[in-house]
């Protein structure tokens, strides 16, 4: 839940591009002389959405460059124009429909794909110009739509890609989507709707993506898909070959066998099923990092009913503190929704009591909003949008004091951090306890003799009720 709300991203490659430079092969000169007498295609690629989303973009991307098409760095420069849209909330369908927009007027030849893509009639009814529309994860039919659109350029000696793909995040962090769909029905969301019931890649596939990324230097891998802790459930486990052995398509298994390459590996929308207890002994010995992404979305059991949540979550304060037991230093993000139909100010009160007593590390809060096509539409209790508005603040207050309480906790520790960005007043960097973009960050001001990727001892100095700041050590 937490990366199908976050804020849309616009993604234009060219830095990307830059980046994957030293991995391309020279080609000989007369290939290059070859392709200088032709147009290289270029397309421009846009990508909205969550990180699941944002894999999608990855995937059609190393397919384009694969086949020889370079990625504009703006709409002038680009052949044709793919948008990744994002379709989860009536404001992201508007966010995708206005991207598509000002696609159509800078550049006129648009490809549409992604989660709004299931609703052609509507997208092409506000945009009838658009060349092709195609659904969520339907590689094959976005590269059909763009050979249509502007044929690919065939030259074997310069249409190379690197080993691990073309990614969109920085070199040293890279997500690791291991299944598509969900089999669970929550009345607010239209995800299986929109991406299908669990679909899960067998465990070497993964392993292999996986090995591939950390050989190319990526230090940390997030592990998503819509359902994290059912990987697997769809195939019933099915064991297929790994470094000779047989690895189980299970979600203990595939951690402990990503534990094992050297990378950080932190794990991204985990429902708290009775089978995720296995997994934090493998926490507290530092295979894998002390990090679960749980959307619990609410406390109250009224709600959560009418929600249809899965996984009993109503007793997850106990689980929360078992776990806690056995990884003292295990880190708990979430999110959360306020204002969901029928929410009574008990229910909100639950709520309130709950994350104090819980005491999460990280939170995202949401106020409620109705998805077109979603069983919540159908509720009794609408809330008047300032109620909404009121708990929201009101939660997000109650969530801050926690979350100051907490970091001032780790002010005089040594810490690990890995450096996501350098500059002149220092190092921008993140703890185990802190996933890129969503959560909180480490500053080493001063410090610019690093690079992004290393990972570097620090000491702890200050905290406030989001950051910390520290200065490094040995």
């Amino acid at each position: 839940m937490t990366g199908s709300r976050c804020a849309s991203v616009a993604l234009w490659l060219q830095a990307r591009m830059a980046n994957h430079r030293s991995s391309l092969v020279s080609a000989p000169a007369s290939a290059k002389t070859r392709r200088a007498k032709s147009k290289i295609p270029k397309v421009g690629f846009v990508s909205l959405g969550c990180p699941k989303a944002l894999v999608d973009s990855e995937r059609i991307i190393t397919r384009l460059r694969s086949e020889g098409y370079q990625i504009a760095a703006d709409y002038d420069g680009a052949d044709v124009v793919v948008v990744n849209t994002c379709g989860f909330l009536d404001s992201a369908k508007a966010e995708s429909l206005d991207a598509i927009g000002e696609a159509i007027a800078s550049n006129g030849r648009v490809i549409v794909t992604g989660c709004f893509g299931v609703e052609e009639a509507r997208i092409r009814a506000a945009h009838p110009g658009v060349l092709a529309v195609t659904g969520p994860h339907q590689y094959e039919r976005v590269m059909e739509a763009v050979h249509d659109a502007v044929p690919p350029l065939h030259d074997p000696f310069v249409d190379l890609v690197p080993p691990e793909g073309f990614r969109l995040t920085p070199r040293h962090y890279a997500y690791l989507k291991i299944s598509e769909g969900c089999n669970n029905r929550c009345s607010f969301c239209i995800i299986p709707a929109l991406r299908g019931d669990l679909t899960s890649r067998p465990s070497n596939h993964v392993m292999t993506e996986a090995e591939k990324l950390v050989r190319a230097g990526v230090k940390e891998l997030l592990v998503i898909s819509q359902d994290t802790s059912a990987y697997g459930l769809d195939i019933k486990y099915a064991t297929s070959p790994w470094k000779g052995q047989p690895l189980a398509a299970r979600f203990l298994d595939l951690c402990d066998a990503l534990g094992d390459l050297g990378a950080w590996v932190r794990l991204h929308y985990v429902y708290p099923y009775p089978h995720v207890d296995a997994v934090i002994p493998l926490m507290a010995e530092g295979k894998i990092l002390p990090y679960l992404d749980i959307p619990f979305q609410h406390a109250s059991p009224a709600v959560l009913k009418a929600m249809r949540r899965p996984a009993h979550q109503e007793k997850s304060a106990e689980r929360i503190a078992g776990w806690r037991k056995v990884c003292p230093d295990l880190a708990v993000r979430s999110t959360f929704i306020v204002g969901f139909p029928g929410e009574t100010e008990a229910d909100f009160a639950i709520l309130l009591d709950w994350i104090k007593e819980t005491r999460l590390n990280r939170v995202g809060c949401f106020k409620y909003e109705p998805v077109e096509g979603a069983k919540a539409n159908e509720l009794p209790g609408a809330l008047p949008e300032e109620v909404k508005e009121e708990r929201w603040h009101r939660f997000m207050a109650a969530q801050q004091a926690v979350s100051e309480a907490l970091l001032a906790e780790k002010v005089g520790r040594e810490i690990d951090c890995i450096v996501d960005e350098v500059d002149a007043d220092g190092a921008l960097c993140r703890s185990k306890w802190d996933a890129p973009e969503i959560d909180g960050s480490v500053f080493l001001n001063g410090d610019g003799n690093l690079k992004a990727g290393d990972i570097v001892r620090a000491k702890i100095l200050h905290a406030d009720e989001t950051d910390l700041w520290g200065e490094r050590v040995g």
